[in-house]
């Protein structure tokens, strides 16, 4: 049985670049004996606000994607997360990190070579096998990536579009997997996640590409399984630029006050998803 899921922040409205993916998603699971489910990644509460998780719903709704179960709410599982991280505690894959964003950014300026990733400077390692941490700050927790690599060996991931691709363990260099203030993040909660909710087939834009490397690392680490993913492409404006939460004219909530159907807006966010009035929806 294939389960997809769709998984917004209510952080903002859905834009056209949401129901690009909210559809993908569903269409991928829009087969007898299939599940299309909704979750609300909300693990960042200073950016949540009350009012979008109902209005994300009305939209989706709008757009006939009609989801499975009731939406599950990453603040909600909080304990599920814990426990993933002191397991990768007990392994040894971790190790707590004091440094602020600043600090960070100071001693990358102070570099040579600062290491580099496909998203940018790399975090320099500077608090792996510190001796003497300090006593008046709450540690994040970041992945040691060398640490992991030497115990999960040879990974890959198969991608519908981008075919086979090898796994690189740092990639994206020790990424924080533990918040200091919420104690997760966005790479250990949707692991964590998609193998609670039994997910085979991830779909979203190509742009978290990068993630699924670390996403697999996890995988493996913690014993959960492998889906299949999809990176699709992402949706743009004019300039070609992505499309993003505070592009109000681009909200799909903006979109039907101007009276455009739900058609017609699928059509916008992508041609393919348009269905002639005289043809029956997928």
């Amino acid at each position: 049985m294939i389960t997809t899921r769709f998984a917004p922040s209510p952080t903002g409205k859905l834009h056209l670049g949401h129901a690009y993916a909210a559809k993908v998603a569903y269409d991928l699971a829009n087969k007898e004996e299939s599940r299309f489910v909704v979750r609300f990644e909300d693990i960042d509460y200073t950016r949540v606000r009350p009012e979008f998780y109902q209005d994300i719903l009305d939209d989706l709704a709008w757009l006939g994607l009609s989801w499975d179960g009731e939406p599950w709410r990453q603040k909600d599982r909080l304990k599920h997360y814990a426990k993933a991280l002191e397991q990768l505690k007990e392994m040894g894959v971790v190790y707590p990190c004091y440094c602020t964003r600043r600090e960070v950014e100071e001693e990358l300026t102070h570099l040579a070579q600062a290491p580099q990733g496909p998203e940018g400077p790399l975090y320099p390692g500077t608090c792996r096998g510190l001796k003497n941490p300090p006593r008046d700050r709450e540690p994040a927790w970041r992945l040691d990536s060398k640490k992991a690599a030497s115990l999960i060996g040879s990974l890959s991931f198969q991608d519908q579009i981008h075919g086979n691709i090898k796994v690189v363990p740092g990639l994206l260099g020790d990424v924080i997997l533990a918040r200091k203030d919420i104690g997760t993040s966005y790479h250990l909660a949707v692991v964590v996640d998609d193998a609670a909710q039994k997910i085979t087939h991830v779909t979203r834009g190509e742009d978290l590409l990068p993630s699924t490397h670390i996403h697999r690392v996890l995988q493996n680490l913690l014993g959960l399984p492998e889906p299949q993913y999809l990176h699709h492409e992402l949706v743009t404006d004019q300039s070609g630029e992505r499309l993003s939460k505070r592009n109000e004219a681009q909200a799909i909530a903006s979109l039907r006050k101007k009276g455009l159907s739900a058609e017609e807006v699928k059509k916008m966010a992508h041609p393919d998803f348009y269905t002639p009035p005289h043809q029956s929806s997928p």
